[in-house]
């Protein structure tokens, strides 16, 4: 397989993964045994993709927030909030980050000012 195609494929499970996590963490009826469970069932299918390296600020930021799922999976407090709380903050700048691109300056800013003269 080319690179092209195994970087789409990591890049499809990473967001497959956090998007479900994140939908999971934002839920009132959270249950810590279900988030073990849903975090090993992901991490058994990120350990069988080849990772390859992300070029944009995104995909590298989608693939630490992955990092950080993973490792408060098995390092956390006994009730999880101020874990939950941390995951759900970097979730949102992620969101942020994503969205960055979407948003763009007018070209011509001079054009669009008029002061009336």
């Amino acid at each position: 397989m080319t690179e092209k195609i195994l970087r789409a494929k990591y890049r499809r499970v990473l967001e497959k993964f956090v998007k479900k996590t994140i939908a999971v963490l934002k839920k009132n009826e959270f249950n810590l045994k279900n988030y073990y469970f849903f975090i090993s069932s992901y991490e058994k299918e990120m350990e069988e993709i080849t990772k390859i390296r992300l070029n944009s600020p995104y995909l590298t930021a989608l693939e630490k927030y992955s990092n950080l799922l993973i490792y408060f999976r098995y390092n956390h407090s006994k009730d999880f909030k101020d874990e939950k709380n941390i995951l759900l903050k970097e979730a949102n700048l992620l969101h942020k980050e994503k969205n960055k691109t979407i948003y763009k300056k007018t070209k011509y800013r001079k054009n669009d000012y008029n002061d009336g003269y």
